[in-house]
């Protein structure tokens, strides 16, 4: 007679452990800005809860965290803090955890230092909350079993970087003419096609206690960069928080379940259908639609997993890389101090829209650090293998490390790790564009070319290892 799968891994003493748990994160004290725009953004309370969610798994050789995070971007300052007093609490190496962002344009900053006595504050509790997650989970393991799937949900993903028709690209801040515009509204009259593509899949990591095959917890993965359209001056994990807390209802998972959305390669990528015109929405209505919808793609992957894997193995390889920032040349240095020195209501209205605020990004890259470090991450799960990237990645930067990575099914998590701006392709940036702007993207700009390759070198590692 031939035994379960689970059966015989646990009589030998090698089954995959795992626990997961959820810590709220919400603040406590207001008002608190809301970065992500350009101009301060005030939250009077919280509309709804803020998490840090992890999962922690165990082959009986090597332990790994994954935390997804309700915020706009977890500094690594702020990441490596958290790890440091997660590791000591349940001995799990700072080097086999993974803090990523759900990039939410509706949370508080994670890295005041001084200042605003509520954003202080609220950096405590983001640092306390990511380590309680982990420690947490590590104390809830127990027997699984994993398996990872993916279905595609197209509908709510479009690229936001678009070519106009002729005489329709107003001036960039610096007065120049890019060949593509972000978010360039819905006309036909002025759109002429998208500047890249997009990913389409809800990739997911399904994790059930073995025996019972009971959903113990489910990391999924969109490139979607947010929805937004939150009720006015009001906190809000946007999508991602509403996904979570609707698949516990699409698979009928009992108490101690947590399910996680992280944010996938999605620096080109918004929840705008160009060339239509949408309804109008109530706030935060499109947002149940979208967690609606990707709720229900994730479930139908988990349900096309026939056999988790209860013996599934674990790695994970980390690299710190340096990056050189970009630096602006002697002109546009020259240029930025002149705008910045108008004086004139008439000729400042003349200047381009965010001429002001671009102008002093273009200064402060001048005076600051020629390089930075950048950490990247892959782990694999028995065949699925994992990316992490602390950036805004394009779309196409995903698609192509899913395409060329060596294990049948890839996820890449961006904001990760902390966060260092956008990282488009070295032929996007000669499209220019928001994303490509100076100040807005701040390393080099074949940065995402050297990323791809640490990283596809990192899972051949991976791949070499079992």
């Amino acid at each position: 007679m031939v035994g379960l799968p689970w059966a015989t891994a646990m009589a030998e003493g090698t089954g995959l452990r795992a626990g997961a748990a959820a810590v709220d994160i919400t603040p406590g004290q207001f008002p608190v800005n809301m970065p992500g725009g350009f101009n301060e953004n005030l939250a009077q309370a919280a509309h709804d809860p803020l998490h840090a969610r992890a999962l922690v798994l165990d082959d009986g050789g090597t332990a790994i965290a994954m935390v997804v995070v309700d915020n706009l971007g977890v500094a690594r300052e702020v990441a490596d803090e958290a790890k440091a007093i997660a590791s000591k609490r349940c001995g799990i190496p700072v080097e086999r955890m993974l803090v990523s962002a759900t990039h939410t344009h509706s949370a508080p900053p994670s890295n005041i230092l001084k200042g605003d006595a509520a954003a202080v504050a609220y950096r405590g509790i983001l640092v306390d909350g990511i380590a309680e997650s982990i420690a947490r989970a590590h104390a809830g393991l127990r027997p699984a079993a994993a398996g990872a799937s993916a279905h595609p949900l197209p509908d709510e993903v479009f690229n936001r970087r678009w070519f106009l028709k002729p005489g329709k690209m107003p001036p960039n801040p610096f007065g120049k003419m890019d060949k593509v515009k972000m978010n360039p509204g819905t006309s036909p009259d002025v759109l002429d096609r998208p500047a890249g593509p997009t990913d389409p899949d809800v990739t997911v990591l399904s994790v059930r206690e073995t025996g019972t095959s009971k959903p113990l917890a489910l990391l999924a993965n969109y490139s979607l960069h947010y929805v937004g359209n939150v009720p006015k001056g009001m906190i809000s994990a946007d999508y991602f928080g509403e996904f979570a807390r609707l698949v516990p209802t699409r698979l009928d998972a009992g108490d101690g379940f947590v399910a996680m959305m992280s944010n996938g390669t999605s620096g080109d990528i918004n929840n705008i259908p160009f060339l239509v015109n949408r309804p109008p929405r109530q706030p935060f209505e499109q947002i149940q639609v979208v967690a609606g919808k990707a709720a229900d793609a994730a479930c139908r992957a988990w349900t096309s997993i026939a056999a988790p894997d209860p013996r599934a193995r674990l790695a994970m390889v980390q690299r710190e890389i340096v990056l050189r920032t970009r630096r602006p040349n002697a002109e546009q240095i020259a240029e930025a101090k002149a705008v910045l020195a108008i004086k004139d209501d008439a000729a400042r209205a003349k200047l381009p829209r965010l001429a002001d605020n671009y102008a002093r990004r273009v200064l402060s890259l001048a005076s600051g650090a020629e390089t930075v470090k950048v950490l990247l991450q892959a782990l694999r799960v028995g065949d699925l293998a994992i990316c992490a990237l602390p950036f805004e990645t394009f779309a196409e930067t995903g698609l192509d490390l899913k395409m060329r990575s060596p294990f049948p099914r890839t996820m890449v998590i961006g904001v990760a790790n902390g966060t260092h701006g956008y990282l488009p392709t070295p032929p996007q940036h000669a499209l220019g564009g928001y994303e490509t702007w100076l100040g807005t993207s701040r390393v080099q700009e074949d940065a995402s070319v050297i990323i791809t390759d640490n990283l596809l070198a990192m899972l051949g590692e991976l791949k070499g290892n079992g």
